[in-house]
């Protein structure tokens, strides 16, 4: 059973193409007596969900397995091995952990020297309507600092809502729209005067099996799409087509085509059914 339906994420269905035989889930908490007569053995759930309880109360076995930040997604990859009990679970997860700590080394060595003055202010925006940005204190301003930027909000939280008049004041070096935020038109009034227009540093965000730029464990490629978008001269080599396509074999056990690659890199969806 899964909340997670084809209509808002079809990367995970193209890539897991079982789910197509599972039960769509709508609504924070599921019908308790439909999971008990569907035999789930195991429920995962994201912290402080209000399915929690409901699902506990009929002896379920629960697993909160949201995370924060980088460190809470390293625990949440191991916490899930070993719910699952098996051998090769604990591979995959171990060699996703060196994965990640490869990831951070590769970009970290190449802004260390960048001093924080030169740094380019990086504004995420989840959505346009209504206008809402991602700030400080969150997985977001995270990949942000650690690609060499620094966050151009100076406020606490996801999904802030905000006012066009607060974004020209924070007046960003480059937006990172988020791949669902909605239609972005750069020649609008409320728009055109901002740095990040003029420069032409706008940019959607990859989606794949989950949106990158949230709380998935596609934050490795994002870490090095947001590197290469802030310093395309310093990551000049960087091939985000053969990552993510090495990536979906590794870690979800998928030949991803090259051409599918560039779709999810450009925030596509799959250009036909499977």
């Amino acid at each position: 059973m899964t909340n997670d339906l084809p209509e808002t994420r079809p990367w995970m269905y193209r890539v897991a193409q079982e789910l197509h035989r599972a039960m769509g889930v709508v609504g924070a908490v599921p019908n308790v007596e439909m999971l008990r007569h569907a035999g789930v053995d195991v429920a995962f759930v994201s912290n402080g969900s209000p399915a929690l309880e409901p699902m506990r109360r009929i002896g379920l076995p629960v697993v909160q397995a949201g995370f924060t930040d980088e460190t809470s997604l390293r625990q949440a990859v191991a916490l899930t091995a070993e719910v699952l009990g098996d051998p090769r679970a604990h591979e995959i997860a171990g060699r996703y952990v060196a994965m990640l700590d490869a990831t951070r080394d590769r970009v970290a060595a190449a802004v260390t020297d960048i001093p924080q003055s030169r740094r380019p202010r990086v504004l995420h925006i989840q959505s346009l309507v209504p206008l809402k940005i991602d700030g400080t204190h969150t997985i977001i301003d995270e990949w942000i600092t650690r690609a060499g930027g620094r966050n151009a909000a100076d406020i606490s939280g996801n999904m802030h809502p905000v006012s066009v008049e607060q974004i020209a004041v924070w007046d960003p070096d480059i937006i990172i729209l988020g791949s669902d935020a909605g239609v972005f038109d750069p020649a609008a009034a409320q728009w055109a005067g901002l740095r990040a227009v003029r420069g032409e540093r706008v940019y959607r965000n990859p989606a794949g099996v989950f949106p990158w730029d949230r709380y998935g464990v596609e934050f490795p490629l994002q870490l090095l799409w947001t590197a290469q978008i802030l310093y395309p001269d310093r990551f000049a080599k960087l091939d985000m087509i053969s990552e993510t396509t090495r990536f979906y074999h590794d870690f979800f056990g998928y030949d991803l085509p090259a051409s599918d690659a560039a779709r999810i890199l450009a925030a596509k969806g799959p250009d036909s059914a499977p």
